[in-house]
């Protein structure tokens, strides 16, 4: 053990002994993993980096919108709405290609833009 290490330990035994420290909800657990998986795999050190600076990179940010918008398509009953955030969709989907751009992952956004549209119908207003 180095001599840091037993800094470590000698504070963290401290501060559980006069009850700074709690450690009834975690002891003998692992500590959650705190890896996006809507996070390229070849950018996830970088993006650790980042996070632990206080930066979110935008292309994750983006992502996560993604999801949202994912998620209220699904579950929105009103067609409008539904027909709302799949363009806002398409297009959240066109700025992650651009600054990322395969040729592979584009046509997957594309066949997966296709289904969704399938699957919803909007009434015409009368």
């Amino acid at each position: 053990m180095n001599i840091m290490q037993v800094i470590a330990e000698r504070r963290i035994s401290e501060a559980i002994r006069e009850g700074k420290l709690k450690v009834e909800g975690w002891q003998g657990r692992p500590l959650p993993d705190d890896v996006d998986p809507l996070m390229p795999d070849d950018l996830k050190m970088a993006y650790k980096i980042l996070k632990n600076a206080g930066f979110v990179p935008p292309e994750v940010e983006m992502r996560r919108e993604i999801e949202r918008l994912e998620q209220i398509i699904v579950g929105n009953p009103d067609e409008q709405t539904r027909l709302k955030q799949m363009k806002k969709l398409e297009v959240l989907l066109g700025k992650v290609a651009l600054m990322r751009p395969a040729t592979g992952n584009i046509a997957l956004q594309e066949e997966y833009y296709r289904k969704i549209v399938e699957r919803v119908t909007v009434n015409s207003p009368r």
